[in-house]
């Protein structure tokens, strides 16, 4: 995921303390990534109003539920990932064994493809934690301002 500045945004949009840059064009979504606190982009196509419009609505009430055309990416695997990570309710989160298992396969892989996820919050991997109850990592981070995102979507869910 992305830190760099809004330019290569078609949305950008404020959270507390952090924003969230939207890539897209008028038929999907191509990304998201999360962002320090950066001035916001309008939108840029109709797509981009659409995808500000259902973040901006998530960051007032986490049980929102995303309904946006996401491009095809990833694995065959990763996108299995993904699909387990989006089935995971609001409220709830898995550890990365349970997902893991869920697929008859290894945590670390799991991890992998979450880091790998271009579609964070709309595909929940905040809601995937370490074993134990530990937050593990987040967008291949294993601290700093990513995990502290990763804290502030758990505590607005209220997991």
């Amino acid at each position: 995921m992305s830190t760099h500045a809004a330019p290569e945004y078609q949305a950008v949009v404020a959270a507390p303390g952090f924003c969230l840059g939207v890539r897209c064009d008028e038929w999907e979504i191509h990304g998201i990534s999360f962002l320090p606190a950066v001035a916001e982009v309008a939108p840029a196509n109709p797509l981009a109003a659409e995808a500000a419009r259902q973040l901006t609505a998530y960051l007032v009430d986490a049980d929102y539920t995303f309904l946006l055309p996401l491009r095809a990416a990833g694995t065959v695997f990763q996108r299995r990932v993904w699909q387990q990570i989006a089935a995971i309710p609001t409220h709830q989160t898995r550890t990365y064994g349970e997902v893991a298992r869920a697929l008859d396969n290894a945590p670390r892989a799991v991890g992998q493809a979450c880091g790998a996820n271009p579609y964070p919050v709309v595909v929940p991997c905040h809601r995937v934690l370490a074993s134990g109850g530990g937050l593990g990592g987040f967008a291949r981070q294993r601290g700093g301002f990513l995990l502290d995102i990763k804290r502030w979507l758990l505590t607005h869910e209220g997991c």
